[in-house]
């Protein structure tokens, strides 16, 4: 199952480290990381696959949102599909 986080809060000393972590440690493979700064702003987006995950997607959501709150940012985790249909043009 493909997933997808964003990352959206004030740039800090890591971010990456700290989501990539949690992914791997709950066997989530990274595909594709999009990542920009823009005047201190941090946004990024990334395309995991959670086929071999020892986690649910919803507690990979909690877990990455209590961690992102605490370090001030706002992070999300859908499904590809909810995704690709919220972003539909």
């Amino acid at each position: 199952m493909k997933t997808v986080i964003t990352i959206v809060g004030q740039d800090r000393v890591g971010i990456i480290a700290m989501v990539s972590n949690i992914l791997a440690e709950n066997n989530v493979n990274i595909l594709n990381i999009n990542q920009n700064i823009l005047d201190g702003f941090f946004n990024m987006v990334m395309l995991v696959d959670m086929t071999q995950s020892i986690i649910s997607l919803k507690d990979l959501g909690e877990l990455l949102r209590g961690k992102g709150a605490a370090m001030g940012l706002d992070i999300k985790v859908q499904h590809e599909d909810i995704f690709r249909s919220m972003h539909r043009i």
